[in-house]
């Protein structure tokens, strides 16, 4: 292959306009291709080939794909660039069921020279990474529990959006957006081996949850508190990790709206007796200004396919694990329903 990657895009909403603002930026990169069932998506970029077929961007001669489509279509069109010997980049999460993610897996298996990233760039963004740092530095001590809240308002026409459709998204607020802290539980922690959940639609006339609780136990013992919400009127995200000689908190997530407020780390060690602060240790609070999170895993996927670099964050494996984890968050719920017959 050449030093220049040359790029295609199926699915040109949000996502897709977000991948193609870094696909533009990175210097080892050309943008060639875009593919969308919406017409006015595709007439709306006019320097490069388009079409509302994806597979006439499959025929052409991208090097990678980067796919960021509904629920229900992704498995299929990653599986079929793969086959066709493309690269490819898949938003989370990679499709709606544990036997999607599979077909992807021994699609992959099929072409072990390629490369296949998801994009769960939460672990990217700068307060999750020093988190990681301040954590695996030690010097707070061993991990207790966690603690995640990650919600949203669903807004005007959320109930006809197709994220609110089963039969097109597979899943509501915890497979759209809760599965980015699932993972974040796992950065931290690894595998989980126990799950307790209530599941509910507590608000918006949907088929698909509006809320998640769950609980989720490691092999060490290890407690993760999950809380994933479509009715958070006020948007938040919160992941705390309590240790043994202390804590730390980020709060807030940067975002293209910036509706989920600073993004924020801060930190402290316990105090439990002397003085007068017991309860109440000094924090630290560090904030960060920009959101390096697109621009690092496109970055990653790109070094990956043009120089052997390994895929760190966004693996087939991490992809696998996260969905089986939301779908025991599911399958706890149900199996809980039956019993309460």
């Amino acid at each position: 292959m050449s030093k220049t990657v040359k790029v295609g895009i199926v699915g040109l909403g949000k996502m897709g306009r977000i991948r193609e603002r870094e696909i533009r930026s990175y210097p080892g990169a050309e943008l060639v291709w875009g593919a969308d069932a919406d017409e006015n998506a595709c007439e709306s970029l006019s320097d490069i080939n388009v079409s509302q077929d994806f597979r006439d961007l499959v025929r052409s001669d991208v090097d990678a794909v980067f796919v960021c489509t509904p629920n229900y279509i992704t498995p299929a069109v990653v599986t079929e660039c793969l086959d066709a010997g493309k690269h490819v980049f898949c938003e989370k999460p990679p499709g709606r069921t544990i036997e999607d993610i599979h077909a992807i897996i021994e699609a992959e298996k099929r072409n072990p020279n390629l490369r296949l990233k998801f994009g769960f760039n939460h672990r990217y963004h700068a307060g999750i990474q020093e988190a990681k740092r301040l954590v695996d530095s030690g010097r707070f001590g061993d991990i207790l529990w966690l603690r995640g809240i990650y919600g949203k308002s669903g807004g005007s026409g959320f109930e006809k959006e197709w994220r609110s459709d089963k039969q097109r998204c597979g899943g509501g607020i915890l497979l759209d957006q809760g599965i980015h802290m699932v993972d974040l539980f796992r950065y931290f922690c690894g595998d989980f081996v126990e799950v307790k959940s209530m599941v509910t639609t507590a608000y918006w006339n949907i088929d698909v949850e509006d809320n998640a609780f769950a609980l989720l136990r490691d092999h060490e013992g290890r407690v993760a508190l999950l809380h994933s919400s479509s009715t958070q009127w006020k948007h938040r995200f919160c992941l705390e990790v309590y240790m043994s000689e202390g804590y730390l908190s980020v709060n807030g997530i940067l975002s293209s709206t910036r509706s989920y407020g600073d993004e924020t780390i801060t930190v402290a060690r316990k105090q439990l007796g002397g003085g007068h602060a017991t309860g109440k240790p000094r924090e630290e609070t560090i904030y960060f200004d920009t959101d390096p999170s697109w621009e690092r895993e496109v970055a990653e996927f790109f070094d990956s396919i043009l120089n052997g670099a390994p895929i760190v964050f966004g693996t087939s494996e991490q992809a696998l694990k996260a969905m089986q984890l939301v779908c025991a968050i599911y399958k706890d719920d149900d199996e809980c329903a039956k019993e309460r017959g």
